[in-house]
């Protein structure tokens, strides 16, 4: 984009700050699980089921939300869902009951699957056609930065002073990005004809495997990044969870700036390049988990590989649903969450059946039908030009 496309960089930059508040929002309680608990009285698996309700509620209501709301202008739609976010946030941080809090995040969750559902399809509105795939680049950094950044940071800010305070500036953030989001970004219009059923949108060629391969890719991940700390325990490294983390979110910073400067040329050798990588690093855990220097660069090539993943599938959906990309995107969010919950459930099965050094055998042997899908999508999903 030319410098006469700054104020478009403005509203991106303010969908880049929605992305980071959703998935800060979501991971949060996983940085300060042991005050929760202790201030809600209860123990600390039950506080972590807040991750748990918020992805449920993602995944129970993005498409029949973006059915729903699809004649909607976009503008008043996004505000809505950061409004959900700054009341869901100020309740957790006032709940002092824990079926509150669990409703709270339910709502948080609902918030999330019609902010995911707009984001990249608002993003590729903003941008020239030959810049739509960098342009949701920028607004899925949002990701890497709030894990590798905001994670930490919330943390640290619960620990000094309570995890009710993490969420009171999220609340305040929320706040803040209503105000950007009034003053800078552009209204976009709702879907032409309003409602397009799903049937129709699974019949679009190459909506099918986009979805499929965001299905079993973010289950591969999920298996491993959710038990990481059991795994690097196995491995003797339990004491460096917290600079494995850091590795990995920075080169998922470097994955997503790789994509977004070629996407738009390259999105399907972008893909298959972003699976082999993964492979590779799942590969080294699994041979060389006893070596310290080689999990490290197996955990920057994993992150180096997935930084751009979830750019390039919110791309390649958008791009083969056509008009009906919005309930594409929906599809893709509903199917992301549900493979965020299935993943923890897997991964706590392997962990108790096989142990932690199953966990990159498993994350290996799931790319294998991801890699097979992506290069048999050649015409429709994943071609050769975006």
């Amino acid at each position: 984009m030319t410098t006469t496309a700054l104020p478009a960089r403005t509203a991106l930059l303010a969908l880049t700050t929605a992305a980071f508040v959703t998935v800060l929002t979501e991971a949060l309680p996983a940085g300060v699980l042991p005050g929760m608990s202790a201030s809600l009285g209860v123990g600390e698996s039950a506080a972590g089921q807040a991750v748990t309700i918020y992805a449920l509620g993602t995944a129970l209501t993005a498409v029949p939300l973006s059915a729903a709301t699809a004649a909607w202008p976009r503008k008043r739609l996004l505000l809505a869902g950061v409004a959900g976010f700054a009341v869901a946030n100020t309740v957790t941080a006032l709940s002092p009951a824990y079926p509150l809090t669990m409703v709270a995040r339910f709502v948080a969750g609902v918030a999330a699957g019609v902010v995911w559902a707009l984001l990249a399809g608002y993003a590729r509105r903003l941008a020239p056609p030959e810049n739509q795939g960098r342009a949701i680049a920028i607004v899925m950094a949002g990701i890497p930065l709030a894990l590798s950044l905001g994670i930490p940071a919330g943390t640290f800010l619960g620990g000094l002073f309570g995890w009710r305070s993490a969420f009171g500036v999220m609340s305040a953030i929320a706040v803040v990005l209503l105000a950007w989001i009034a003053a800078r970004v552009p209204d976009q219009p709702g879907q032409a004809g309003g409602r397009v059923p799903v049937r129709r949108t699974l019949a679009v060629p190459g909506v099918v495997p986009v979805l499929a391969v965001t299905l079993v890719f973010v289950l591969a991940h999920t298996v491993l990044y959710t038990y990481v700390a059991a795994f690097l325990g196995h491995a003797g490294m339990g004491d460096a969870v917290d600079v494995v983390l850091l590795v990995f979110g920075v080169a998922s910073m470097a994955g997503i700036w790789v994509v977004g400067a070629r996407i738009d040329r390259a999105l399907r050798t972008l893909m298959v390049l972003s699976t082999i990588l993964v492979a590779v690093a799942a590969t080294l855990l699994a041979v060389f988990a006893g070596s310290p220097a080689l999990v490290y660069a197996a955990v920057a090539l994993w992150g180096l590989g997935w930084g751009g993943v979830p750019t390039l599938l919110q791309t390649a959906a958008g791009n083969a649903g056509g008009d009906a990309a919005d309930n594409a995107q929906a599809m893709l969010v509903t199917l992301w969450n549900a493979a965020m919950a299935a993943g923890g459930v897997l991964g706590g099965v392997l962990l108790d059946a096989a142990g932690p050094a199953s966990f990159p055998w498993t994350l290996l042997a799931l790319l294998v039908p991801v890699l097979a899908v992506v290069l048999g999508a050649r015409r429709s999903g994943f071609p050769g030009r975006s």
